[in-house]
């Protein structure tokens, strides 16, 4: 073959698209209809999948104990989920499970209610919606709550309603007094009388609450595919955080919530909890093996970064892909 025709081939192979070819199918499950699970309706919306070259499929499954279940049993390359399901299940010796990246490291769930039910104390006696046992909501209420002294079971018990908009229906139909509620759905419940008995955000309790859970084995087979997925998820993350427009059309869009002012109200509240750079924090694992350590004493056993697995993160740090998506406009 001519040295000048080789040549021609191999520039034109060098600077090939990214998305040439057949595009890689990739599943993810996700826990919550919430905004910081929000990232991969971003990243549909933005067409970004697209120019990845991934073919996703995106599953609901209201329990984090439930993701944690499908992603050991095989079924998804990804999950978008809160900690406690798939920390417990480390623990016990799934070390399989690695966490590659954070979209919020702190609780802002929030305790709601109507009538004469002004103070925690009142809770007393009551039945609390969250989405299911183990679930963010149901690990934000114990937290809350002990810290006045109240625990579950002996002071107040649980309704598991499968997810934040059927608590918030849970609450106005009687069926409860009380919810454990995430933006924008706390704004939803506000909208309709309602009001804070606990505001989450104010107690900046650490947890990874929302975060991108694989496989060890996952990661050894498709490293190129889990590669693209990051970065797909990290441009979701630079819209997120800079066009608010483009969450309030995808949230909408999603959640069937037309009134902008619940959209701006949940918006503020919840970005501000929101890595931008999807970061995982030590801290937010350690509150989360604390609480497991006091049922099983291995937890004590386990350093916060056993769980993570941060090649992703690092690699698009060091090649400047970070920098580049937060320089654009």
């Amino acid at each position: 073959m001519p040295r000048a025709l080789l040549s021609l081939i191999l520039g034109f192979v060098t600077f090939m698209p990214a998305n040439s070819g057949a595009a890689e199918k990739f599943t993810t499950i996700y826990s919550a209809r919430v905004m910081a699970q929000a990232l991969p309706w971003i990243a549909e919306d933005a067409g970004l999948f697209k120019k990845y070259n991934l073919d996703h499929n995106l599953v609901f499954i209201a329990s984090s104990s439930i993701v944690t279940a499908a992603l050991l049993g095989g079924d998804p390359d990804m999950t978008m989920t809160g900690g406690v399901g798939n920390v417990i299940a480390f623990v016990r010796g799934s070390t399989e499970i690695a966490y590659v990246g954070s979209a919020k490291n702190l609780m802002t769930q929030n305790i709601i209610a109507g009538g004469n039910l002004k103070r925690p104390e009142d809770l007393k006696g009551k039945r609390i919606a969250v989405s299911r046992i183990g679930s963010n909501s149901h690990y934000f209420t114990i937290q809350a709550l002990r810290r006045h002294g109240m625990e579950a079971n002996r002071d107040y018990t649980f309704l598991q309603s499968g997810g934040d908009p059927e608590s918030l229906i849970a609450l106005m139909s009687g069926g409860v007094e009380v919810a454990c509620l995430t933006p924008p759905t706390d704004v939803q419940a506000l909208s309709r009388g309602y009001h804070y008995v606990i505001y989450g955000p104010d107690l900046k309790i650490p947890y990874a609450a929302t975060s991108f859970v694989t496989k060890r084995s996952t990661i050894a087979r498709r490293p190129q595919a889990l590669a693209q997925y990051m970065r797909a998820m990290a441009e979701a993350s630079k819209i997120m955080h800079s066009d608010r427009e483009v969450v309030y059309r995808v949230l909408g869009k999603q959640l069937r919530i037309n009134d902008r002012t619940i959209m701006e109200a949940a918006y503020n509240a919840e970005i501000k909890a929101m890595e931008p750079r999807l970061a995982l924090k030590a801290e937010a694992f350690q509150a989360i093996l604390d609480e497991v350590a006091q049922t099983d004493e291995r937890a004590k056993k386990v350093k916060p970064l056993e769980l993570t697995d941060p090649r992703f993160l690092n690699d698009m740090e060091k090649s400047g892909f970070w920098d580049q998506i937060w320089a654009k406009r």
